[in-house]
């Protein structure tokens, strides 16, 4: 620890992102990035806004991207609110609706960033266990209690399970006065987004982002979704910390990407394809795994360990991303590729298990 940092910073576990190493060449199936590039129109977009304009300031109110959003989505502008990647506005969520008096629930296996942020924010996390098939207990989120709000990503990170929208009705109805935040980095691949429950529900915020389904991970923008006095909630925490999050380029590219319907449905539409077929191969080679809705797969098998196969694939040039964590340290997260790459990995991945049993 350092003798010039803060007694918050000395305190700190950060959020530790999968690796990217520059070793060699790899097949990237770690990160959970669309392996299709961005549509052609947000690259042009964002090529034309690369001009002279550069030198200015942005657009701190973002009107032109939350025109777009609030078209695409069927809401009025004053239920959008845009920030720098569904991450950061995560963190304002955080710092806008959670109090520390009073304990925040998210599940024990979920998106590792939820303990960072309660941690940076001095609340109090109430893990809620996952059953022994890693499905989210919806009773233990609608019994009532002392809790200041609910958190959880919808398909779940890493299991890439997917709740009904009527459960996440059931936690808005027994929490009227709490804020309930689904967050939906991966709804665009299977799932049915809980954005429509937005003008019927004032403590529903929903999160999306465009890394995914919209393959603009190196741009960062994310969405949040709710009632007006939600947006200005996150409105007074932005303002209070950066008022510019997202630069000129972000925001002419994320306007064309969501013009382009065509390419969204097809390029996620090619995802699916690959996912349901490299699940079946994985489940031919002794793998089981969850019915994902996301843009990856959750693996394990019955007789080798994730890590030895982790790092065996790695040997062979295919990444995927193992975590060392309790309850889930003999799976693996795999992320869609294309039809080639996947191609690549089933050819490894049997060389793995037949060298390994």
């Amino acid at each position: 620890m350092s003798k010039f940092w803060s007694p918050l910073a000395g305190s700190l576990e950060p959020y530790v992102p999968g690796e990217q190493p520059k070793d060699k060449t790899y097949i990237k199936l770690n990160t959970n990035e669309n392996p299709y590039p961005p549509s052609p129109k947000a690259l042009e977009a964002i090529a034309a806004a690369a001009d002279a304009d550069l030198r200015l300031y942005p657009d701190p109110t973002c009107d032109a991207l939350i025109q777009e959003v609030a078209r695409c989505y069927g809401l009025s502008p004053k239920q959008i609110f845009v920030g720098n990647g569904s991450d950061e506005v995560l963190a304002f969520a955080f710092a806008a609706f959670f109090d520390p008096a009073k304990p925040v629930l998210f599940p024990d296996i979920t998106y590792s960033f939820y303990k960072v942020y309660a941690q940076l924010y001095r609340l109090t996390p109430r893990l809620i266990p996952l059953d022994d098939e890693f499905n989210i207990p919806v009773g233990e989120f609608t019994s009532g209690g002392d809790h200041g709000g609910i958190i959880l990503p919808n398909p779940n990170a890493p299991t890439a399970k997917l709740l009904p929208l009527a459960d996440i009705v059931a936690m808005l109805e027994a929490n009227p006065d709490r804020v309930v935040i689904i967050d939906e980095a991966y709804i665009d691949f299977g799932g049915e987004s809980a954005v429509k429950l937005v003008p019927d529900y004032p403590n529903l915020l929903v999160i999306q982002t465009l890394s995914k389904s919209r393959s603009l991970a190196g741009l960062r923008v994310g969405f949040a979704f709710g009632s007006e006095e939600l947006i200005e909630g996150l409105d007074r925490i932005k303002n209070s910390f950066n008022s510019y999050t997202l630069d000129r380029l972000a925001l002419h590219g994320a306007v064309a990407s969501l013009q382009d319907e065509a390419y969204f449905r097809e390029t996620t539409e090619k995802v699916i394809r690959t996912r349901e077929r490299v699940a079946r191969q994985v489940a031919e080679l002794g793998f089981r795994g969850t019915e994902s809705r996301a843009n990856f797969l959750f693996i394990s098998h019955p007789s080798i360990a994730a890590k030895d196969i982790f790092l065996r694939l790695r040997e062979k040039g295919v990444l995927v991303r193992y975590f060392a964590s309790k309850r889930i340290d003999n799976h693996l997260r795999v992320s869609i590729g294309t039809d080639e790459e996947m191609d690549a990995f089933i050819a490894a991945l049997r060389e793995t298990v037949e060298e390994l049993q």
